[in-house]
């Protein structure tokens, strides 16, 4: 299992235990899963899509950054 964090200007927004994520990057969109290499990313405007308990969910963004280290994504967006 992975930690999704979105923080935003008005502080920590979601916080939820994922076993995939979909982000908007801005090279072109990916895939993160458990186990993926460390990264730093900028992300565009789009959804950030997430499954969460076998469910797939969606959390839309303005752009921003995304920081991916030992299971943990962290994206620092606007919106």
């Amino acid at each position: 299992m992975m930690t999704l964090t979105v923080i935003t200007p008005v502080g920590k927004t979601l916080e939820a235990t994922v076993t995939k994520v979909f982000l908007p990057g801005g090279a072109g969109a990916f895939e993160v899963l458990r186990g993926h290499a460390p990264l730093v990313s900028t992300l565009t405007a789009g959804r950030v899509r997430y499954e969460e308990q076998g469910a797939m969910k969606e959390y839309p963004v303005a752009g921003g950054f995304v920081k991916v280290e030992n299971d943990r994504i962290v994206v620092c967006t606007e919106k």
